[in-house]
């Protein structure tokens, strides 16, 4: 046989083993007799027909000999079949990102100012990992989708997984900017106790000043507006080695749920392991960790000594509730949201005594 003169240039790309067998079945030639030919093993053969294994240089001399077809031919449509593979392959992991990347609340983010509008969609992908502070989808993964394991919630948290990472991102980034001083227990015990005594004074300002107490005991306070499909009250975690921090979402607005909150979140740090990302939604159903803060919280808030005094005088009137508010060196929303969570009135009484946080 000749070599061919003709030249193979195609502008698609198709696997070197239909091309192998079109011409085996021209000169009638079985996969065993273009093996025993070209003295090569008839898996190698079967192998190259299936496009398990490429053309080599070497194999492509041999079917130049055998078949007639020129060695760069043979490596030519070796080296398109590849490419091709290659730029598909490309596609679908861009696709795959930009899809992975639609299921984030970009749009909020653009709203909110955490990032910049994207010009396209593989922009789009490169912005969302630059607001998460990584490089590529594989680190994302082993930085945040491997969080979710050290996750402790109630059994009935519904939370969209995207949009919970993403605030729980907004509010790292926010901790980041807060110079706080090194962790210290014992202070931020103290700072708890002047904190009790702010939910008396209007919702910014003592927010704020709270802001500034947890700083100086080393704990990073944020107050991140929830994201949609993000339905919990607070969080609390050690973000970073001995750099713990509490997290509200003022989803509920009322002083009385922000405040619980936030002592919830602050028993977590007092209380239970490092090593969790503690997510709550202030359910009852929670389990024995998540029942240990809300007593904590509950205790600190009103003492259990004082609270069954006051419940045992039955007088739940707005003047009463003052005195004792009063009295106890605390919001009235409070006491109204203590009242209601016993039942001990209807949900919808006496709400004019709690402020709001907007």
């Amino acid at each position: 046989m000749t070599a061919a003169a003709n030249r193979y240039s195609p502008d698609y790309a198709v696997p070197p083993g239909w091309v192998i067998e079109e011409h085996l079945a021209t000169h009638d030639i079985s996969q065993a007799e273009l093996a025993r030919r070209c003295g090569r093993s008839p898996k190698l053969i079967s192998e190259l027909i299936a496009g398990r294994a490429p053309i080599e240089p070497g194999t492509a001399l041999q079917l130049e000999m055998v078949l007639g077809v020129d060695a760069t031919i043979w490596l030519g449509i070796e080296a398109d079949y590849q490419l091709f593979q290659a730029r598909e392959a490309d596609a679908r992991k861009t696709r795959d990102l930009v899809a992975w990347a639609n299921t984030f609340p970009t749009g909020h983010l653009v709203k909110r100012g955490a990032m910049d509008p994207p010009s396209s969609e593989s922009a789009m992908v490169q912005t969302l990992l630059s607001f998460f502070g990584v490089a590529t989808k594989h680190a994302w993964d082993t930085k945040y989708g491997a969080a979710q394991a050290a996750y402790r919630h109630s059994p009935s948290f519904e939370s969209d997984e995207p949009s919970l990472k993403t605030w729980l991102r907004l509010v790292e980034m926010d901790a980041e900017k807060q110079n706080c001083a090194g962790y210290d227990a014992p202070r931020f015990r103290s700072a708890l106790r002047q904190i009790r005594c702010l939910t008396r004074d209007p919702m910014p300002d003592a927010i704020e000043e709270a802001r500034r107490l947890c700083s100086e005991a080393g704990v990073a306070l944020a107050v991140v507006d929830p994201l949609p499909k993000v339905r919990l009250s607070g969080a609390a975690w050690w973000y970073r080695r001995g750099k713990p921090l509490i997290a509200l979402t003022g989803r509920h607005r009322s002083d009385d749920h922000l405040w619980f909150s936030f002592f919830h979140e602050a028993a977590h740090l007092l209380l239970h392991s490092r090593r969790e990302i503690f997510i709550d939604d202030l359910n009852p159903d929670g389990d024995d960790v998540e029942a240990q803060a809300n007593v904590w919280a509950t205790n600190f808030l009103l003492p259990r000594q004082h609270w069954r005094r006051f419940v045992a005088d039955g007088a739940f009137d707005a003047g009463s509730i003052r005195e004792f508010a009063q009295d106890q060196g605390i919001a009235p929303g409070i006491v109204v949201g203590r009242l209601q969570h016993e039942r001990l009135i209807p949900w919808n009484r006496l709400n004019h005594l709690k402020k709001n946080a907007a």
